[in-house]
């Protein structure tokens, strides 16, 4: 297949580019600087500037383009950023595609757990609805931009859990604590992260290139877990004490009060229900898995 991806300098989009190379696909990488090589081409997303020649003859288009959501603290400069570093990417996409004679036949837009809102109780399947809050009606609205694309174009719209990687990945920070012995739970530890290792969310969008799913596909573990089983899991896989809890207070101080409690505080036990249902397979389908292999380096 041939497959053009955006955001791919991300830790997601470098390993999904990585492994589909690895498994004969032409990939082409959009840049926001002049091509490197063939395997890259232009764009500018926040202009709308997108060659369409670049998508004609593409099998499918992979948007994993947006600003770190919790990179930085959210000032309401960068809550404008997070939200346009979105929406202008998948808009251009869908706009360029729009203008070629054939389409590529598969658009997956790249969404979030966000989508369910940070306070939801009881488990979250793709059909629970939207939540409330900043990250909850950022979701909304990306989804519907990636909605634009023309007729015939079949849209997934991916709802990515918390992703689990050697190098650290949506943990941020907390790895490297946890890897000191100085790790502990967030706030009470009692609320719900939707979890997946990194090469099931790799190869979760690997699958759903060819599956008929489309809409909204929860993508994370099948096993539920909170944020004290996380940090446990993690610290026992590397050997290292987890005990130094850090209080919502204190998250909230240095976050931001919206920040943490939309990020890290939130409760989302969600359930990747059409994956199940269609007969995905995960390599870490338990968490003492992924917490192994991230433990390992990935090995």
């Amino acid at each position: 297949m041939r497959i053009v991806i955006s955001g791919a300098s991300g830790s997601i989009g470098t390993a999904l580019s990585e492994h589909l190379g690895r498994k004969g696909h032409d990939v082409v990488r959009l840049v926001r600087r002049p091509p490197a090589d063939t395997g890259e081409a232009s764009w500018d997303p926040a202009t709308g500037q997108l060659d369409e020649a670049v998508l004609d003859g593409a099998d499918a288009v992979i948007n994993l383009s947006g600003a770190g959501i919790g990179a930085r603290r959210w000032t309401k400069a960068r809550v404008r950023e997070l939200i346009d570093s979105r929406l202008q990417s998948t808009k251009t996409l869908t706009a360029a595609m729009a203008r070629l004679a054939t389409p590529p036949g598969t658009f997956l837009s790249q969404s979030a757990s966000g989508y369910y809102g940070s306070s939801r109780t009881g488990v979250l399947r793709e059909d629970s609805g939207a939540g409330k809050g900043m990250l909850a009606e950022l979701c909304v609205d990306w989804e519907a931009a990636a909605h634009t694309a023309p007729p015939g174009v079949r849209v997934v719209t991916p709802r990515t859990g918390v992703v689990l990687s050697p190098e650290g990945g949506a943990l941020g920070p907390l790895l490297p604590l946890v890897k000191w012995g100085l790790g502990g739970p967030l706030g009470n530890g009692r609320q719900y992260w939707p979890w997946i290792s990194l090469i099931d969310e790799v190869s979760a969008f690997e699958y759903l290139l060819d599956s008929p799913l489309e809409g909204p596909v929860n993508v994370c573990a099948p096993e539920s877990a909170d944020v004290n089983a996380i940090v446990a899991q993690l610290a026992a896989a590397l050997h290292r004490p987890a005990f130094l809890r850090v209080p919502s207070p204190a998250l909230r101080l240095v976050l931001g009060g919206q920040l943490a409690e939309e990020l890290i505080l939130a409760n989302q036990r969600m359930e990747p229900a059409k994956l199940m249902d269609s007969g995905f397979s995960w390599q870490h389908p338990a968490l003492v898995d992924a917490a192994r292999w991230v433990a390992s380096g990935g090995k």
